[in-house]
């Protein structure tokens, strides 16, 4: 199939009915994902509104929502933005309330909402039903509320315990988080063996468990699982492009032409990289793992692929071999996973996801980040307009895989 022909720009502005339906008709995805990206697109015309989103409006959203959930007696303390995150609006702040059997408790907290419109557009709902599911199985922030509706807050919003621990180390120059991360040898040691046992926890734990009814389960033996994915960033395209993009055409008709055939369902974070996690740099331990909105059940292969985009790694000191998000070398990285999972990786998947993960960077950096600093619907205009960049360096990096496959 080919991506239909640009529409006229501004109806991506204002996109109306007849045109969200023929979107959510070519490009079939999952029933929650439709959800979001159809709320996405209704709400895309209205009209900016900065004040609804300032500190003080916020902290007025969170008094109203404790007020309905929390009880009488509680007391919001210290509420200040979060550095960091390019597709969420995040505030920390503490919560005095009544303690069981009397007295009172102090909660460390942290509100996680949507901007006016993400880069990312994806669902609170799957996003508190992964970390509830992950709560005995790996280090990730217990959720106290979630608002899915935005009855209460301007879009839909999750407050849970905030974690302790930093992403890089302290005497590391400041960075886009995760992008080149570097670690000490030390630091290394002591990371990467919980970096892999994080991943093969996730990967090897039962999609099919109780709690995950936001997400679709593909059936393994065929391409539903690859299908669902491409229609996703297609989908997305086709409703934020401003520009037609011969390279990205070829790659998406690539790309459906050689779905792979699903082998195994797995729960994926989505985004498993360095910078997604916390850790003590006294203890050395990894205290959470953060940033699950791209969570989905599909081909573990997809999470491989991002995990070890090139971008996310450094050189060890030697120059020449390359350490996953810093921490472990590239083939120690795949034994490693074969050994704690028992699942197998194809090189033939594994390239197939290299090709859809550039597919996927280039339309949230020169669609979805261009569209919303376009229409003033971020709180990082700055960042986001950075990210524009780094489109261009994945289309040349498409370019060159697509050469290597043909």
């Amino acid at each position: 199939m080919t991506v239909p022909a640009q529409a006229p720009s501004d109806i991506r502005n204002a996109p109306t009915e007849d045109f969200i339906a023929r979107s959510r008709a070519l490009f079939p995805v999952e029933a929650e994902l439709d959800r979001m990206l159809t709320r996405k697109m209704r709400k895309r015309a209205e009209p900016r509104n900065p004040a609804g989103y300032s500190l003080d409006a916020l902290v007025v959203c969170l008094e109203r929502f404790l007020q309905d959930h929390g009880g009488p007696g509680q007391r919001i303390g210290n509420p200040r933005w979060m550095a960091g995150g390019a597709s969420k609006i995040q505030i920390a702040f503490t919560l005095d309330r009544p303690a069981n059997g009397g007295g009172t408790e102090q909660l460390d907290l942290v509100m996680r909402m949507e901007p006016a419109e993400s880069v990312n557009t994806t669902s609170r709902l799957r996003e508190v039903q992964l970390l509830d599911f992950f709560q005995d199985k790996l280090p990730v922030p217990k959720v106290r509320w979630l608002d899915d509706d935005a009855r209460w807050f301007p879009e839909p919003t999750i407050i849970y315990d905030r974690a302790s621990g930093v992403t890089r180390p302290t005497d590391q120059e400041n960075r886009v988080s995760g992008i080149g991360q570097r670690f000490s040898p030390e630091l290394r040691r002591e990371l990467a063996p919980q970096f892999m046992d994080a991943l093969a926890r996730i990967h090897t734990a039962d999609p099919a468990a109780a709690g995950l009814a936001a997400f679709h389960r593909p059936a393994p033996g065929t391409t539903e699982s690859a299908l669902l994915q491409l229609n996703r960033v297609r989908r997305v395209w086709h409703e934020d492009h401003s520009f037609s993009f011969p390279l990205f055409d070829a790659a998406g008709n690539w790309l459906e032409r050689n779905l792979p055939v699903l082998d195994h369902a797995t729960i994926l974070h989505g985004d498993f990289r360095a910078g997604n996690f916390l850790f003590d740099e006294g203890s050395r331990r990894i205290t959470a793992w953060l940033d699950w909105e791209r969570g989905h059940i599909g081909d573990r292969h997809r999470d491989l692929a991002w995990t070890t985009t090139s971008s996310f790694g450094n050189l060890a000191e030697d120059g020449k071999t390359f350490l996953v998000s810093g921490l472990i070398p590239l083939d120690e990285f795949y034994h490693e996973y074969e050994r704690r999972t028992g699942l197998p990786v194809d090189p033939a998947r594994l390239r197939y996801y290299r090709i859809f993960n550039c597919y996927q960077l280039i339309t949230t950096a020169l669609c979805s980040a261009w569209r919303i600093v376009h229409l003033g619907k971020t709180h990082q205009d700055v960042l986001i307009a950075w990210v524009e960049g780094v489109g261009y360096s994945q289309a040349q990096e498409l370019r060159r895989l697509l050469l290597e496959e043909l």
